[in-house]
């Protein structure tokens, strides 16, 4: 029955004695269910677990070239989360022996000469516990995977949110869903280019469309007037920055917050006089500073119904004359310096390209 009862896996013995080895494969010679290979050069060790893992390992301590102390430490260096359980069988059969063996990652210890039966069993013991670690360790990352995908998909569903709700608030204010393009990646580009890692630039890209969310709460008379406003009508124009940042309250996600701080103050100027709280300098959020430079930029150099394009020799000028005031001046120089870059994602993302805001990718 003991025989019958073995678990299927596969076993590297390891010893440099062949009488040794032989003993051992013919003890378990005839379980069908074990695949059996027989190291006698302990160097080639970790070369064999490489090539595959194997279920367990019986191994010898007194070897030439490597001790089974060093082969368990030579293992452990590859920080497998699933190295087998190491029996170690050895001659050496006092405590001190024991207790290292246990001490370097042995999970048994067997005196030679050993029982067979005592061998079989404790062989089965360790496979059935190996075989329950994996299966924990297999159903560990599916669930990991199961998590992530429903990770991505909530992902998925906000930037989708965060998008539309964007070009709702440009298609409102008679702009294109390619300023929302070309604005955006601008912002990533300069964020990118001042040091922000990779997940940033990513939440920026995606929180930017959200800069002007906020007039989707200004009356059309205001916001589509063709002339220029009244004080009255200024002021209450002014009020989407708070508008913005009211609608995005109540959600601290990465995303949305920096979305709110940008609808709060990318209207600030460095040097305080800009609105709804006149902030200057670095008390303004850099994901306000940037988006600023950004969308004033493109807005400049776009057609609108109640202007002609500036051209870019024109908007760089405005954005000299007003570094240290409207825009923060590292901003302007790194503007300047990614100018050609900065070209290139007007031509690529053009008025005259069929595109919409639902284009930035994930």
């Amino acid at each position: 029955m003991i025989m019958e009862s073995l678990q299927k896996g596969k076993i590297f013995v390891v010893d440099d004695e062949p009488a040794n080895l032989k003993l051992i494969y013919k003890v378990l010679q005839h379980q069908e269910k074990l695949e059996l290979q027989l190291i006698e050069d302990p160097r080639e060790v970790v070369a064999q677990y490489k090539k595959g893992r194997p279920d367990l390992i019986l191994l010898d301590l007194n070897m030439p070239h490597l001790s089974g102390y060093e082969v368990m430490a030579q293992l452990q260096k590859l920080e497998d989360p699933l190295l087998p359980p190491i029996v170690v069988l050895s001659a050496q059969s006092s405590s001190e022996f024991l207790l290292k063996s246990l001490m370097m990652g042995a999970r048994d210890f067997i005196p030679k000469p050993f029982d067979r039966t005592e061998l079989i069993m404790r062989v089965n013991n360790l496979l059935d516990a190996h075989l329950a670690h994996r299966m924990i360790h297999e159903q560990k990352g599916v669930l990991e995977e199961i998590v992530d995908e429903r990770t991505k998909e909530l992902k998925q569903t906000q930037l989708q949110m965060v998008r539309r709700l964007g070009m709702a608030a440009e298609y409102k204010d008679e702009e294109t869903g390619n300023h929302i393009l070309r604005m955006s990646y601008i912002c990533s580009l300069l964020a990118e280019a001042i040091g922000w890692n990779k997940q940033e630039v990513d939440v920026l890209l995606n929180a930017s469309p959200m800069h002007d969310i906020g007039k989707i709460g200004v009356p059309d008379k205001i916001l589509l007037k063709p002339g220029k406003l009244d004080p009255e009508e200024w002021e209450i124009m002014k009020s989407h920055a708070e508008i913005g940042r009211k609608l995005l309250e109540g959600d601290d996600c990465p995303l949305i917050s920096m979305a709110r701080d940008i609808a709060h103050t990318h209207h600030e100027k460095w040097d305080g006089s800009g609105y709804p709280r006149g902030l200057a300098g670095t008390d303004i959020p850099e994901s306000g500073r940037i988006v600023a430079l950004a969308d004033v930029f493109d807005a400049l150099t776009s057609a609108r119904p109640y202007k002609a394009p500036w051209s870019i020799a024109e908007a760089v000028d405005y954005l000299e004359e007003n570094r240290g005031k409207h825009f923060d001046p590292r901003l302007v120089d790194v503007f300047l310096e990614r100018l050609s870059d900065i070209k290139a994602i007007r031509i690529r993302y053009s008025d005259d390209n069929d595109r919409d805001c639902l284009a930035i990718p994930a």
